[in-house]
C-alpha cells in the first residue's frame, strides 16, 4: 500500500506576508498560518521574537524591519525550541545581534532533543525549509532566563531605548520551556505558540494539563494586542481574549478526547477517529489542521496515559505514526 505524504509536505504555496505596526514600538510579521515573528524597535536596539526557520527567511524579515528602522537587531528571543522558530537565528549576526535569549526549559530541550527535532521538522516542512543548506546547525542561546520555574520572579528586563521588554517563562503549554515577551507600557504580548488564532495548534511536545492555566496567566496581563505563534495579530482586549479562548478550546477538547481514547484502550487510528468527531466541526477549516492533528492525537493519548515528558519526535517516529494512521 502506498502511504500518502504528510499534509505539510503537499503545502508548497507561498503565503502572503504581512508586516504591521501594533503600537509605538511593536510590530507583527505574520503569514497566513505560517510561523509568526514579532519585532520590538527601540531608540537604540531592536529585539526579534522568533528567528524564523532559515537564514533566508530571516533575511526577508530583516528587509521588512529595515523599511522602518536602521537600529542594530541586538536581541533574538527563542520563545521555544522548535526548528521552524529558531534555525534562522544566524542571519541576525550581520545585523548586530549579540544575544540569543531562551528560557532554562528551552535550553534543556535543545540539549535533549534539538538535533532530532531539527531533522524531523526539515522533512515535514519542505516549503519552510527552502534554503536549508544555509542553516549552520542548531541554534544555542547566549542568555538563559530563569530556573525552569514559572512566574515573573525569573524575568529578564531589557531596555531597548525608549521601550522596556520583560521576558519570562509564564508556565508550561506548547512545550515545557515556553517564553514570552511583554511590553507593559504598550500592553503588547508576544506569546509564541502558547497562543494561536484560526490556525492549527501543534501539541506534539505539549504539556496539555498545564496549558489552560498558563493561558489564564497570560489573560491576566490584560494585553491590548498579541502576536500569536500562528494566525493574525489580534488588536483590542476582546480580540486578544478571542485568541486565548480559541487556543484553550483546542487544548481542552483535544485532551478530553485523549483521555477518553486512553480509557478505552484505543489504538492510534481509532483515537484519531474519536478525536475528529469533536475537533473537525470546530477547527477543521483552519490552516495546518491536517498537519497538526496526528501529532496532537498522539501526544494527548500519551499524556492521558501518564507520559508527562513527551516522547521525542524523530524522522523515523514521524513516519511510523503516519503509517499507522494509513493502515
Amino acid at each position: 500500500m502506498t502511504t500518502k505524504a504528510f499534509a505539510s509536505q503537499a503545502d508548497l504555496t507561498d503565503k502572503q506576508i504581512k508586516f504591521e505596526q501594533l503600537s509605538a514600538h511593536c510590530w507583527a510579521y505574520t503569514a497566513e498560518g505560517d510561523p509568526n515573528s514579532g519585532v520590538i524597535i527601540g531608540d537604540k536596539y531592536i529585539l526579534v521574537s522568533d528567528a524564523t526557520a532559515t537564514p533566508d527567511m530571516a533575511r526577508d524579515l530583516i528587509k521588512k524591519i529595515r523599511t522602518v528602522s536602521d537600529k542594530p537587531i541586538k536581541y533574538v528571543l527563542l520563545t521555544h525550541y522548535h526548528a521552524v522558530r529558531v534555525l534562522g537565528a544566524s542571519a541576525y549576526a550581520a545585523e548586530g545581534a549579540t544575544e540569543i535569549i531562551a528560557s532554562h526549559g528551552t535550553h534543556s530541550l535543545i540539549v535533549e532533543r534539538g538535533a532530532q527535532d531539527m531533522q524531523s521538522e526539515i522533512e515535514r516542512f519542505p516549503r519552510l525549509f527552502r534554503g536549508v543548506e544555509g542553516i549552520p546547525g542548531l541554534t544555542w542561546p547566549t542568555m538563559v532566563v530563569g530556573d525552569g520555574k514559572p512566574g515573573r520572579q525569573g524575568t529578564l528586563r531589557i531596555d531597548l531605548g525608549g521601550v522596556v521588554v520583560d521576558i519570562w517563562h509564564p508556565g508550561q503549554g506548547h512545550t515545557r520551556g515556553d517564553t514570552i515577551a511583554w511590553v507593559e507600557s504598550e500592553k503588547v504580548l508576544f506569546s509564541g505558540d502558547l497562543v494561536e488564532y484560526e490556525a492549527g495548534v501543534y501539541t506534539g511536545d505539549a504539556q496539555l494539563e498545564e496549558w489552560p492555566t498558563t493561558l489564564e496567566a497570560l489573560r491576566a496581563l490584560n494585553a491590548v494586542a498579541i502576536v500569536p505563534g500562528r494566525g493574525e495579530a489580534m488588536k483590542g482586549h476582546d480580540n486578544v481574549n478571542k485568541a486565548l479562548d480559541y487556543t484553550k478550546r483546542w487544548v481542552e477538547t483535544l485532551f478530553t478526547c485523549g483521555k477518553e481514547a486512553a480509557s478505552k484502550g484505543l489504538d492510534l487510528k481509532a483515537s484519531m477517529e474519536l478525536t475528529r468527531k469533536s475537533m473537525d466541526p470546530v477547527f477543521g477549516h483552519v490552516f495546518i489542521y491536517e498537519h497538526c492533528l496526528p501529532f496532537d492525537v498522539s501526544r494527548a493519548y500519551d499524556e492521558a496515559k501518564g507520559i508527562k515528558n513527551p516522547r521525542i519526535w524523530t524522522a523515523d517516529r514521524d513516519k511510523e505514526m503516519w503509517a499507522a494512521l494509513q493502515a
